[in-house]
């Protein structure tokens, strides 16, 4: 599933491409997603302009005039192809067709993305939004601030930072590399971090998810942004998907039996045992 930093390239890639234009029209193929798609979505959003777009969590908000916005997730497998071909691809399930004549296309093999529409303005308040942790890329994610989500839960770190309730928007693959640059082993209790833990967590989040956006995301299985380009994060991976390589920046490197790897509540999680050491309580 793309994660925040793909989600950000996707909803920056439609910005670009998309941003004051008018949608002339909208064609839904399959109303038949995750969830229903409104039954009248194409004629409550054609003829509309785009006026603003967001992100919050891994869900991309694209705000019209007339006070409506489309709310929209990528799910498993969905891609926004832009300048899509006018010849219908596999699985394009809806199609947005702009006033200079570009289309853009919502593509989904596995159907377990969304779109939804929501009033302007209370987007969040959508049940799916409502009970979202802050976004960890603003101000308001500080140490103090994850210290009073973690405050109390026995569940691992790992577990915990992947409840988008706590944080917003994180993944498998930022968390493990996130605690891999913040020496924290992922079974560590929420609860048993230390105000350094989480000191030193709070920027390992926001520097890996930074540096991932830079790299257009991590391409993964079906993920690509939406120009057709691969992200290339991937490359910069320092435990994610390396079990049983050293990793680069292990303290005993000639004794380390390399990146292990783990199943968290049915979730792979890679470390390193030693720069990440589990800690008796």
């Amino acid at each position: 599933m793309p994660e925040l930093p793909e989600v950000e390239t996707v909803m920056r890639g439609m910005q670009i491409a998309l941003l004051n234009r008018t949608l002339n029209a909208v064609h839904v193929r399959r109303h038949d997603l995750r969830w229903q798609i409104p039954a009248d979505f194409s004629q409550r959003v054609a003829g509309r302009r785009i006026n603003a777009f967001q992100r919050r969590g891994k869900y991309i908000l694209i705000r019209l005039s007339g006070g409506i916005s489309i709310m929209l997730h990528l799910g498993m497998s969905g891609r926004i192809i832009l300048d899509s071909p006018q010849t219908p691809t596999p699985h394009e399930h809806v199609v947005f067709v702009t006033d200079d004549g570009k289309r853009c296309s919502f593509v989904d093999p596995r159907r377990f993305g969304m779109i939804d529409l929501v009033r302007t303005g209370s987007e969040y308040e959508h049940r799916l939004l409502q009970a979202m942790g802050p976004e960890p890329l603003t101000p308001a994610f500080t140490p103090e601030a994850l210290a009073l989500c973690l405050a109390g839960k026995k569940s691992p770190i790992k577990t915990a930072l992947l409840d988008q309730k706590n944080v917003a928007g994180l993944g498998n693959i930022y968390v493990c590399e996130a605690l891999y640059r913040a020496r924290i082993h992922p079974a560590t209790p929420s609860k048993d971090l230390t105000v350094t833990d989480i000191k030193a967590l709070v920027p390992a989040i926001k520097d890996v998810l930074t540096e991932a956006i830079a790299a257009g995301g991590s391409s993964l299985k079906d993920y690509v942004r939406p120009e057709g380009g691969l992200g290339y994060f991937q490359h910069a991976w320092q435990v994610y998907g390396r079990a049983g390589q050293p990793c680069p920046e292990c303290p005993q490197k000639p004794q380390c039996s390399g990146v292990q790897h783990i199943t968290q509540a049915g979730r792979s999680t890679f470390f390193c045992p030693i720069r990440q050491k589990a800690r008796d309580f």
